[in-house]
C-alpha cells in the first residue's frame, strides 16, 4: 500500500487543471501555496452535506448515489437555478432525479417531479431500475445529454433542450460489446476529449465487471457521442493499484495530459485514487491517493463518484460520501 499513499508534491504556486461545472476543462490557472494533490490539482476539503435521502420526497429506497453536478446558468433559457445536481436511488425502482441551486455549496432545492426519468419508458424498456445519471452539455447539438444505466450492464442516452425534460436515444453501452463473460458495465461518464488519432471527440469511461468478483475501470471512444468503440482490455486494473473493486471514473486534464479519478471499495480504503493516462490515453501512471475519505461524518471511510466543478472560479467536487446505500451526497471545496 505505501505506493499509494498521498504524494503531496508541486507545493507553492501549483497550477492547476480547472474543471466547469458544465464538465469541460480548460487551460492551467494559477492557485494559492496549498498543498497540491497528486497531478498538481486542489486538494479538497468537505464543506457540507448538499443531499440526505431521509430528507427528500422521493426517497423509494431510502438511498441515493452519483452526482453529477452542471453548470446551466450559460446554457440554458430561464433554468430552475445556476446549477443543476443529478442523482438517483440505486436500487429498484432507481430513478433519475434533479435537485438544483445558486451553489456549488447550496442549498439545493429537490424537483417537485422526481424521478425525471423512470425504469419504464414506453416502446424503448421496461427493467428493474435504472440508476447512476451522467449529465453531458453537447456543445455540438446544443443540448444535455444523460448517460445512465439499467440494468447494471446496459448504459443508455437520452437527450434534453431544458435538463428535465428528456428524449430516449439508444443504448450506447452493454456488455455485448466487450469480452465475452463480462457482468456489468455501468457508471458511466462521458467527455468532450479530442483523440485525434482514433477519429473521436469524446470519451467514455466507466465500470466493468467480468467473471470473477472484481471491477475495473474500462474505456471507450465516440466521434458523436452516440456511436462507441471500446477498448477490449481495462483502462485500469484493480490489480494495478492493488485493490478489490474500482469504480465512477472521472476524466480531468491538466497542461496537456489527461487523468482518470476513480474510487476504491471501502475494504480497499474508501479513497479516492488518480492515474494519469495522458492526451492520447496511452500512459499508465498511477499516482496514489486523489482524496483521503475521513474517518468521520459524513465519509465514514468512503467517498466515491466525485463530479467536479467551479463556482465563480473556486473548484469544488461534489460526491458520494458514506457506506455504499447508506450514503448522503457532500461537497468539497478545492484550495
Amino acid at each position: 500500500m505505501s505506493g499509494l499513499n498521498r504524494r503531496n508534491f508541486l507545493r507553492g504556486a501549483a497550477a492547476t487543471g480547472t474543471v466547469l461545472a458544465v464538465g469541460t476543462t480548460v487551460g492551467a490557472t494559477t492557485t494559492s501555496t496549498a498543498a497540491a494533490a497528486p497531478g498538481g490539482f486542489p486538494d479538497y476539503s468537505y464543506v457540507k452535506t448538499l443531499l440526505i435521502p431521509s430528507e427528500l420526497k422521493y426517497r423509494p429506497t431510502g438511498e441515493i448515489i452519483f452526482p453529477c453536478i452542471r453548470g446551466v446558468y450559460d446554457r440554458l433559457s430561464n433554468p430552475l437555478g445556476r446549477y443543476y445536481l443529478y442523482y438517483a436511488p440505486h436500487d429498484p425502482p432507481g430513478g433519475i432525479c434533479l435537485a438544483y441551486g445558486d451553489s456549488l455549496e447550496g442549498p439545493f432545492t429537490e424537483y417537485p417531479d422526481n424521478p425525471i426519468v423512470s425504469k419504464d419508458w414506453a416502446p424503448h424498456y421496461n427493467v428493474s431500475h435504472v440508476s447512476s445519471p451522467h449529465v453531458l452539455w453537447n456543445e455540438d447539438a446544443g443540448e444535455l445529454w444523460l448517460y445512465f444505466h439499467g440494468e447494471n450492464h446496459t448504459t443508455r442516452l437520452a437527450r434534453s433542450k431544458n435538463g428535465v425534460d428528456f428524449t430516449y436515444d439508444r443504448v450506447v453501452l452493454d456488455r455485448s460489446m466487450l469480452p465475452s463473460g463480462t457482468q456489468e458495465t455501468s457508471y458511466a461518464r462521458v467527455f468532450r476529449h479530442d483523440l485525434p488519432d482514433r477519429g473521436a471527440r469524446y470519451v467514455m469511461l466507466f465500470m466493468r465487471r467480468p467473471q470473477v468478483n472484481h471491477r475495473d475501470i474500462g474505456w471507450g471512444w465516440s466521434a458523436d457521442g452516440r456511436s462507441w468503440s471500446f477498448a477490449q482490455e481495462p483502462l485500469v486494473r484493480h490489480s494495478d493499484v492493488g485493490m478489490r473493486d474500482l469504480s465512477s471514473p472521472h476524466l480531468l486534464t491538466r497542461n496537456g495530459s489527461a487523468y482518470v479519478v476513480y474510487h476504491t471499495d471501502k475494504g480497499s480504503g474508501g479513497n479516492l485514487l488518480i492515474t494519469e493516462v495522458g492526451a492520447d490515453f496511452s500512459r499508465r501512471e498511477h499516482l496514489g491517493v486523489f482524496h483521503a475519505s475521513m474517518d468521520g461524518a459524513p465519509d465514514n471511510g468512503r467517498v466515491a463518484a466525485p463530479s467536479f466543478g467551479t463556482d465563480r472560479g473556486v473548484p469544488y467536487m461534489v460526491y458520494e460520501a458514506g457506506d455504499r446505500l447508506n450514503g448522503v451526497i457532500a461537497v468539497a471545496r478545492g484550495s
